[in-house]
């Protein structure tokens, strides 16, 4: 087994490589659930760390509820020091600390920027991208999708026991 850390567009990865038995590293095949900004995310990080993705979506194109988020100005994150940010997660501090640790809000501002997306800090600290809008998102995640080789074999539903479409 070997090991490799790195970061890619902003998004740390490790990688971990296991040999088969006639020593070659198999690949690894991921499939997602949900197209929305963590799917988007998660499926950018495993291509990273070299897997072969698929990110399966209910709506006929991938970020599509990322548009709703969109009307209220798309707050990205929040720009305070992170024990204070910390602090306002009360008893579950502990266990949010190494998930907010692994994508802290400047790690999201160069994410950003690496899909051509400016951001900028308002005097409450939240943060916003410059043009308080989603669709630029939706346009750059597909060319970054593209680029790290994320397949989105839609249209494929996925939904509990009773679905049929």
């Amino acid at each position: 087994m070997s090991r490799e850390s790195g970061s890619k567009n902003g998004i740390r990865f490790t990688r971990y490589d296991w040999l088969n038995a006639k020593g070659q590293s198999p690949t690894m095949n991921i499939a997602i659930i949900g197209g929305g900004p963590a799917g988007l995310i998660a499926a950018e990080a495993a291509s990273a760390a070299g897997a072969q993705v698929d990110l399966y979506d209910g709506m006929a194109s991938v970020g599509r509820k990322f548009l709703l988020a969109g009307r209220g100005g798309l707050n990205l994150t929040h720009s305070e020091p992170s024990q204070k940010f910390l602090s306002r997660y009360g008893t579950r501090r502990a266990q949010i600390a190494p998930l907010l640790a692994s994508f802290e809000p400047d790690a999201l501002s160069a994410w950003a920027r690496g899909l051509g997306i400016d951001t900028f800090v308002v005097s409450s600290g939240r943060v916003f991208p410059t043009d308080l809008k989603a669709a630029p998102w939706l346009r750059a995640w597909p060319r970054r999708r593209r680029q790290v080789a994320v397949r989105c074999p839609m249209p494929p539903r996925v939904c509990g026991g009773g679905c049929r479409r």
